[in-house]
């Protein structure tokens, strides 16, 4: 994958001003750092050989320029330390709310896919090192370039022999550091891949812990984690292999160009060609000509991480919403709730099957339509369609006479509300919870919401009422209550499309009462559409549909169905049998 550089450099854009301050104090600091073994060999070459009253005062003079030189270069040191961290950690937190946002967008396809901890990695570990990236990056390299040039040149006009001598060292240090720097970035990403398999290990045995336990499979879990575990350790193990023949290397050379100055320096010394004092100031000076290589050779890792994990981020944040506001988009006004399917088709991928083909349906507005059938008919699959969490292969879907495709996506779903089995709360106070359905509603209007879903009752009882924390997804309340919450939640976002997948098929008969109760008071004069496997739930349905593998097989109303004995009839005495 080619690297975005011209991205990259887009997150600079809001601290440029700031940024090109720490840039430039860095570049001021750098010059200071040069203008050290000039002021030493000056007292070696100069001051040493006057009289010592004048050598003593000048001695004084040159120290204190050296610690006033010193002061500035610290203060120089924390501005750019400082406010060149807090810069490269704004542009990371700005890059974590992009992808978060991005993510908002993407449609259930992309999410059919993807693991959650994965995902999660993505916005929290691969970018934890960006800061680092775009911090030390632009400093360091201007740093260390001035430095090597600025020294390379000051060494030339000292001994220019000596000096391109120790330069040829450099391209070999040079080549061998970008060999070892794919090597390391090929590991990063394999360890990027490992720690995402074991954060979306973690999270599936965590959130399915009840079941782990329920299992007693604590040791299966234990073993599939260590599994994952050992991939991310071994794939660490290259890493520091790649680590220890890059670093090693690097100093290797580093003891040979000293070497190489010693001896050289001190032979041009024997033949009167090179004074003490040279060299010295040489070796003062040559730190300046290894050190950009040596560091950079230290923080390549954290580089690496950094690159891979914007390499990383860009594989997400370029991935397409397959899902989108066209253009032209109308916004969905005065619904009345009629909602059509006109030869419909439907698959999950190009290389699936069709759900379901040549599918026509209409729902006249208010109308209470139930669509029963077999598992894996496609029942939730029709309903996902309406407030276009997938769109259709063929054919198409509308309400009040505009194709879904056609309606801006918010005012669409703003008018559809959804009750489903699989019930999720989110963390926080039950509030907070029902105040989802209509985000700046009032306390009153929130505890009237309950009420018309019959949770009040049981809200008050609460050790803090609307206020009591719930846990996460609820794990505090019955499924009954959890179910009421939901409800409410739809209730005060008073959609006029209702859609009810399998609502109360998991609760038990006492909870389904009260839960029934309150989808009736729901349902009342809006557009409803009901998935039930319990069939005595949708008996007194104004329409109900039969969708099986061959598509609509029947509709009509209870006692119509049964008294022609088809699909429904069938499937109504399986489940009386069943129940019995």
């Amino acid at each position: 994958m080619t690297f975005p550089i011209k991205k990259f450099l887009s997150y600079y854009k809001p601290y440029k001003g700031i940024f090109l301050t720490v840039l430039g104090c860095a570049l001021f600091v750098s010059c200071l750092q040069l203008v050290f073994p000039l002021l030493v060999r000056y007292i070696t070459n100069d001051v040493l050989e006057s009289d010592l009253a004048t050598a003593l005062t000048d001695v004084y003079w040159i120290g204190g320029i050296m610690l006033l030189l010193i002061v500035v270069q610290n203060i120089g040191n924390y501005f750019v330390d400082y406010k060149g961290h807090e810069i490269g950690a704004r542009m990371e937190s700005d890059m974590r709310s992009e992808l978060f946002s991005h993510l908002q967008t993407l449609s259930f396809r992309f999410y059919d896919k993807e693991k959650t901890g994965q995902l999660m990695s993505r916005v929290t570990n691969d970018l934890l090192m960006l800061s680092e990236l775009y911090h030390h990056a632009p400093e360091d390299y201007t740093r260390y370039l001035v430095r090597f040039i600025g020294a390379f040149v000051i060494l030339f006009m000292i001994n220019a022999p000596l000096t391109l001598a120790v330069f040829c060292f450099l391209p070999v240090l040079g080549v061998l550091s970008l060999f070892f720097n794919r090597m390391l970035n090929r590991a990063m990403t394999r360890n990027k891949e490992r720690i995402a398999d074991v954060n979306a290990q973690v999270e599936d045995s965590l959130a399915g812990i009840r079941v782990v336990k329920s299992f007693a499979n604590e040791k299966l879990e234990v073993e599939k984690f260590n599994r994952e575990n050992d991939r991310f350790l071994f794939s660490r193990k290259h890493t520091y292999r790649a680590e220890a023949y890059f670093y090693n290397s690097a100093e290797a050379f580093v003891q040979l160009i000293t070497v190489t100055i010693v001896i050289f320096g001190s032979a041009s010394i024997l033949n009167q060609t090179f004074d003490l004092a040279d060299l010295i100031t040489f070796l003062l000076y040559i730190g300046f000509l290894i050190e950009p290589i040596q560091k950079l050779t230290h923080m390549s890792m954290q580089f690496q991480e950094g690159v891979t994990g914007f390499q990383r981020f860009m594989a997400i944040m370029n991935v397409k919403p397959d899902i989108e506001n066209r253009s032209d988009a109308i916004p969905l006004s005065n619904v009345q709730g009629a909602i059509e399917f006109r030869e419909v088709a439907f698959r999950y991928g190009d290389h699936l099957d069709d759900v379901f083909t040549d599918l026509s349906l209409t729902i006249v507005p208010g109308e209470y339509v139930a669509i029963v059938g077999p598992s894996g008919a496609g029942k939730t699959t029709l309903s996902s369609l309406i407030p276009r969490f997938y769109d259709v292969t063929a054919g198409s879907v509308s309400i009040d006479g505009h194709d879904v495709r056609d309606i801006e996506l918010h005012s669409l779903r703003s008018a559809i509300g959804i009750v489903q089995q699989d019930v999720y709360l989110f963390a926080g106070s039950v509030m907070d919870n029902i105040r989802y359905g209509l985000p700046g509603a009032s306390d009153d209007e929130v505890m009237d919401a309950a009420k018309k879903a019959n949770a009040h009752s049981f809200i008050e009882r609460l050790p803090h009422g609307y206020h009591s924390e719930i846990g996460q997804r609820g794990v505090r309340l019955s499924g009954g209550q959890k179910q009421r919450l939901s409800i409410a939640r739809v209730f005060l976002k008073n959609p006029p499309i209702l859609i009810l997948d399998e609502a109360t098929s998991s609760l038990d008969n006492e909870s389904e009462s009260i839960v029934k109760r309150s989808l009736d008071n729901l349902a009342r004069g809006r557009t409803t559409l009901v998935i039930a496997h319990r069939l005595s739930t949708i008996r007194n349905a104004e329409r109900i549909v039969v969708l099986t593998e061959e598509g609509l097989t029947e509709q009509g109303t209870h006692d119509a169905l049964l008294s022609h004995n088809g699909a429904y009839a069938s499937l109504y005495a399986h489940h009386f049998e069943y129940q019995v």
